[in-house]
């Protein structure tokens, strides 16, 4: 009986929102606008007055350690972000935690968004993303997914005043729970502050607590009581303008500067944490216009997918490569084929990087030759488009060792030995289990690229995953064969199974740009699904 009355509470609400106030705010919009067009200034009033009396963060000094022991306070929206509205991240809530049809009503409300003003409209867009959510997918998505759209869009200089402070708070009118996990995690925020949200049991309502909107000005007093903070960054906007008054310094991030200055581009190397694993079907900011193209795209790759998938099962190699590639797959290979040595009974064993579930199938239309795979985890589904043979290992080495020979006598065989798929230029640890069962060992980089979905996943349904793939405009593949690895560098060669391993790694690491880490399937599935990510059996089948 909770979620009958919280709806008809919510309708009354927003009734009287937008007959009592949107056409007001509308018809006030319609009239700024027009005192913008006769006025033709590169910046609006409040802007302009921000720019008076406060400097710019790009004017602020951070150098000779003299901000190390001062506190930060600011907002994420619109300072530590470059992104002008908080719209794509609402979206990447909605479409992950709460699937494609409240992502789509997410973009429908976008129709009338436009003509509410702030408090509004951030309303709204909680309502839609978060109501009847569970706490733990909303705090899955903000833990495994929002991080790495958030890295993409830091505003540079506003990171550059940040990382010389020593204590940071952040105060927020967005959700907590959607932007605390990044910056604990990533920027190393002593607290943050934002606006709280009302549960029933496990799950969120859509609406407010009783607090209400964070209001940053009244939380930042209630914070600090009568101490000011030593530095306070803010947005051009007069809402800020109390906010960072209250602080002993005060700067301006612009949203020009923001937009338009490649100054404030965030790179790669400077993130305050290398990003290595993140989750989510979605490989693009969904801005309006790119989640419309995404949803008007949806039918068109659903039936491409499976037109691929069809390629790939009943055509030959070459005629699977020639009409895949019209349908937009692109696959470049580089290298040389190996050739097999007709002294040894053995097969010839690929050591391939791991990008999606689709490597073994990749590498084999590559060679135009059938292989074997082997996997630690595939779905039913995944086994059956399969155009190869695909064997599951247990997890048991000794068990998994003699399943490995045996496929190697019968033929040549595919083996990642990361385990698991990784999506940034970062190579996971190699399992050396490997190295000790062939002395005839072919290194192969592969990677792949995508414009719209990922073809992984950890914490969503694994049978999907090439589909997903599939569904891309244009995916891409890239085989490198790099050679059969010398025989003083295998087991044979008197070199342990860790040196082999650690040695392929390092190999397909400089030939793919890569880097190469210590983590492990475990712990990527610790830090994305909270598990270990070993599939149980389903004891009742």
């Amino acid at each position: 009986m909770v979620f009958p009355v919280v709806f008809l509470k919510l309708a009354d609400w927003v009734l009287y929102q937008l007959l009592a106030n949107s056409c007001y705010r509308a018809a006030r919009k319609v009239r700024n606008y027009g005192f913008f067009l006769r006025n033709q200034t590169p910046r609006s009033s409040s802007q302009q007055l921000a720019a008076s009396l406060f400097p710019s963060a790009s004017h602020c000094d951070v150098g000779n350690n003299i901000r190390s022991s001062q506190t930060l306070v600011c907002d994420i929206h619109g300072v530590l972000l470059r992104a002008k509205t908080f719209f794509p991240y609402f979206m990447l809530l909605a479409f992950e935690a709460g699937g494609i049809l409240r992502a789509f009503l997410l973009l429908l409300s976008c129709s009338f968004l436009w003509v509410l003003d702030y408090e509004l409209k951030l309303r709204v867009m909680i309502f839609i993303s978060f109501c009847g959510l569970r706490k733990k997918d909303i705090e899955s998505v903000g833990r495994a997914v929002l991080p790495k759209f958030y890295l993409e869009n830091l505003n540079l200089q506003a990171y550059e005043v940040w990382s010389k402070t020593s204590s940071r708070v952040v105060f927020t009118s967005i959700p907590r729970v959607m932007v605390e996990g990044f910056l604990k995690e990533y920027m190393a925020v002593d607290d943050v502050v934002g606006t709280e949200l009302h549960t029933v049991g496990n799950r969120f309502t859509g609406l407010l607590s009783s607090s209400g909107l964070l209001v940053k000005h009244k939380a930042l007093k209630a914070y600090f009581g009568d101490k000011k903070p030593d530095v306070g960054l803010g947005s051009s906007s007069l809402h800020d303008h109390h906010f960072i008054s209250l602080c002993k310094e005060a700067y301006v991030v612009h949203k020009e500067d923001g937009r338009n200055n490649q100054s404030c581009l965030m790179p790669r190397d400077k993130y305050p944490k290398p990003l290595i694993f993140h989750d989510g079907r979605l490989a693009f900011l969904p801005t309006p216009f790119a989640t419309l193209c995404m949803f008007l795209w949806l039918p068109f790759g659903i039936v491409l997918a499976i037109f691929r998938i069809l390629v790939g099962i009943c055509l030959p190699y070459r005629l699977a490569i020639f009409w895949g590639s019209l349908s937009g797959v692109q696959l470049t290979f580089q290298g040389c084929f190996p050739s097999s040595n007709s002294e040894q009974k053995k097969g010839v064993l690929y050591v391939c990087t791991h990008r999606t579930l689709l490597d073994p199938v990749f590498l084999s239309t590559a060679l135009c030759k059938p292989l074997t795979a082997v996997t630690y985890s595939l779905s039913k589904m995944s086994e059956i488009i399969a155009p190869i043979k695909t064997v599951r290992l247990t997890r048991d080495r000794k068990q998994d060792g003699e399943t490995m020979k045996k496929l190697l006598s019968e033929g040549d065989l595919v083996v990642c030995p990361e385990g698991t798929t990784c999506r940034e230029p970062y190579l996971l640890r190699f399992s050396s289990l490997f190295a000790e069962l062939a002395d005839e060992i072919v290194p192969v980089a592969m990677n792949a690229h995508v414009s719209m979905f990922y073809g992984t996943t950890a914490s969503g349904l694994k049978w999907l995953d090439p589909i997903f793939f599939l569904m891309n405009p244009r995916p891409s593949y890239h085989v490198q064969i790099l050679g059969k690895v010398p025989p003083e560098f295998t087991c044979a060669g008197g070199r342990s199974s860790f040196e082999v391993a650690n040695y392929i790694q390092r190999k397909l690491a400089d030939a793919l740009g890569f880097e190469c880490t210590a983590f492990t399937r475990r712990d990527k599935y610790l830090m994305l699904a909270g598990n270990e990510g070993i599939a149980r059996e389903n004891k009742r089948n």
